[in-house]
């Protein structure tokens, strides 16, 4: 467990969490879908037992987030590249927890996880470029914006560029 402060623990996310992560999705399922392409293929709890078994397979480092010992959303450390010390951060929250920095807090306790103990170099999050309350979330840690990627993700609405972020272990000073 990484506690963040003495409200939010990030926890790791395990099949006995099924349960609590498929309601969230499908008591928010219209609002998380127009930017989670996943929620769309989450029909029943069994759904999100496999999605945490693949998570396992796949060495991704995903926790949930608590916030006063409700759950609050998912984040993780996806993609991870020994060979040249980089991860991407990903991420998601339910609306109701929105606006309290659960996720900008959470970020930077994996950035900080990511940097001293997986000796990572390089952080990258990825966010279409018109969720501009995601995209609020690297820049203010602290992130370059790097680049676009043209019809990078395909979304309910249609495909949406994707802009990524980066941020570099000599750049990162812990206060951001």
């Amino acid at each position: 467990m990484i506690t963040v402060n003495e409200d939010i623990q990030l926890t790791p996310a395990i099949l006995a969490d099924a349960k609590d992560i498929f309601q969230a999705i499908d008591q928010n399922r219209e609002s998380l879908r127009i930017w989670l392409p996943f929620v769309d293929h989450t029909h029943k709890q069994e759904d999100t037992e496999n999605a945490l078994r693949s998570f396992t397979e796949d060495t991704q480092i995903v926790r949930a987030i608590q916030y006063k010992g409700n759950f609050a959303g998912l984040i993780g450390l996806k993609n991870p590249d020994q060979a040249n010390a980089k991860v991407e951060i990903g991420y998601w929250i339910i609306p109701a927890m929105e606006g309290k920095g659960l996720v900008t807090r959470s970020c930077r306790s994996l950035i900080e996880y990511a940097f001293n103990e997986m000796n990572m170099n390089r952080i990258l999050i990825q966010v279409c470029t018109e969720n501009h309350k995601s995209r609020r979330i690297p820049e203010r840690l602290g992130f370059t914006e790097e680049g676009i990627e043209r019809d990078g993700e395909l979304l309910v609405s249609g495909y949406s560029d994707v802009v990524r972020y980066g941020l570099l272990k000599r750049e990162y000073n812990g206060s951001n």
